[in-house]
């Protein structure tokens, strides 16, 4: 899984460095960013598979991050992690594109579980997006 993109979205420091070590040790290529803003900018110079992103954050929230990441790259699996969640806030984030909305602490291994059944998600997409784009520029060449 080393080719699997992650980025961590958390203001606790401590704790996006301790989880990005357990999933670095798993295999995966992991970025963390400390706030909505950061992690805006890392997504718009690398293609991450997911994004694992709290929802309370100062600044721009979870929610609005959330938004955000979806109109940058509607592929990209988004996690939400929190340990402030209610089942409004779980609603919207659904609403906007998020695949899951899990409860701090959640365990490592639902969490890699989550991670890995969103890169899947992420592979059907772009495959589908490719086989639409090939069939746009045949159907535009007329073979």
């Amino acid at each position: 899984m080393t080719d699997h993109k992650v980025l961590l979205v958390d203001d606790e420091e401590d704790f996006i460095e301790a989880l990005a070590k357990r999933l670095q040790g798993r295999g995966l290529n992991v970025s963390t960013a400390e706030s909505g803003s950061q992690a805006l900018e890392l997504v718009e110079k690398h293609d991450f598979d997911t994004v694992v992103l709290d929802l309370a954050m100062p600044g721009m929230d979870g929610i609005e991050t959330l938004r955000r990441i979806k109109d940058t790259d509607e592929t990209v699996q988004v996690i939400l992690l929190t340990g402030h969640g209610t089942v409004p806030s779980g609603v919207e984030a659904m609403k906007l594109g998020a695949i899951d909305f899990l409860q701090k602490p959640a365990t490592f291994e639902e969490l890699l579980e989550k991670i890995k059944e969103a890169g899947a998600k992420k592979a059907v997409l772009v495959e589908k997006r490719t086989e639409k784009q090939v069939a746009d520029i045949l159907r535009e060449k007329g073979w």
